[in-house]
């Protein structure tokens, strides 16, 4: 299983409506955090599970649903969450 399907399986307990996650990780040869075979990438989440959160509670869902993979597989992590009437 890649890395993206991992992730994608993870955040599948945000119930999202739309998820995109992209690997951003060829942008970031050479840099420290890639040394370490960490990976750099984008997720795009819509989900109901964010309606009436903040934004920073809403990135901390997304890293708890993440868990581990924070510590063994991700180095950098960019977050857009919304909730569907955000993203209509």
């Amino acid at each position: 299983m890649t890395r993206i399907e991992r992730i994608r399986q993870a955040l599948a307990a945000l119930q999202p409506v739309t998820l995109e996650v992209v690997d951003d990780s060829h942008k970031h040869a050479g840099h420290e955090g890639a040394r370490d075979g960490r990976g750099h990438f984008t997720v795009r989440i819509v989900s109901p599970v964010f309606a009436g959160k903040a934004p920073l509670a809403r990135h901390r869902a997304v890293y708890a649903a993440l868990g581990e993979m924070m510590q063994t597989d991700i180095h950098a992590l960019a977050i857009e969450a919304r909730t569907p009437d955000e993203a209509a």
